[in-house]
């Protein structure tokens, strides 16, 4: 729906309008939580990278990247007119999740970019941006899809700094469900690599997760490329097998 982004209308309403439909449609069919994103951008990567074993990591390294400097069909869009984009919707929309009791979780920007990056200054892409988003309408029913992957990719030292944003959004109950993966490197620069060999110890953050009591899911997001396996199937298994391990181990943990 681009013109929710872009502040279109007429399109920007009815589109609305059909997002609060959604909103009710899944309440009366029982499903009580969503995730969405606000980004312009899409998911921006400069290529792949050799990983561990016969796989292939995907990889964003601003340098690297050819289209940083191509605009996008938005144009030029300043962090004021995309937080009045993003105010526009979250008024209109929060208090249908909330009469419906549906949380809606909003994807951080994947990954982290300077402002201005093919003319948008991206405000989804940072920890700081994140924490006045959560605030703009409170509600228990507005908060994040917490991908951990793509905050650590917004972090220059995710290894050190990811556990106290977990503490600070986890808190305040703004998790609602957590993309659970690592990354190799930090902002500008990394690859995503299998959920045991990246830059974050996984155990510390599952640990950080029970600390703050969060009672979601730990999902499985972007695994490598295995050589031989197209759908993906075995760094789906690796990670999932690794999260049930580590669910274990910090469950068992007095």
């Amino acid at each position: 729906m681009p013109a929710i982004y872009l502040g279109k209308n007429p399109d920007r309403d009815r589109n609305i309008d059909e997002v609060c439909q959604q909103i009710r449609n899944i309440a009366k069919a029982g499903v009580f939580q969503t995730k969405y994103n606000f980004t312009i951008l899409g998911i921006p990567r400069s290529g792949t990278v050799k990983g561990r074993g016969p796989s292939q990591y995907s990889e964003f390294v601003l340098a690297k990247d050819k289209n940083k400097d191509t605009p996008t069909i938005a144009g030029r869009v300043d962090a004021d007119t995309y937080w009045e984009r993003i105010t526009y919707f979250l008024e209109r929309v929060v208090p249908v999740a909330a009469e419906y009791k549906v949380k809606m979780g909003c994807h951080p920007q994947d990954p982290g970019v300077p402002a201005g990056y093919r003319g948008i200054d991206a405000v989804l892409a940072s920890p700081e941006g994140l924490k006045k988003f959560v605030s703009i309408k409170e509600s228990p029913y507005h908060g994040l899809n917490f991908c951990q992957g793509t905050v650590s990719e917004q972090l220059e030292k995710p290894g050190e700094q990811i556990y106290d944003v977990i503490r600070y959004f986890g808190s305040r109950k703004k998790i609602f469900n957590v993309h659970f993966r690592n990354i190799e490197g930090g902002r500008l620069n990394f690859r995503e690599s299998f959920i045991d060999n990246g830059s974050v110890d996984m155990l510390k953050a599952a640990r950080v997760y029970k600390e703050v009591g969060y009672d979601g899911t730990l999902m499985p997001d972007h695994v490598p490329h295995v050589e031989g396996d197209e759908n993906q199937y075995q760094g789906f298994a690796f990670a999932i097998g690794y999260i049930k391990a580590l669910i274990a181990a910090v469950s068992a943990e007095a």
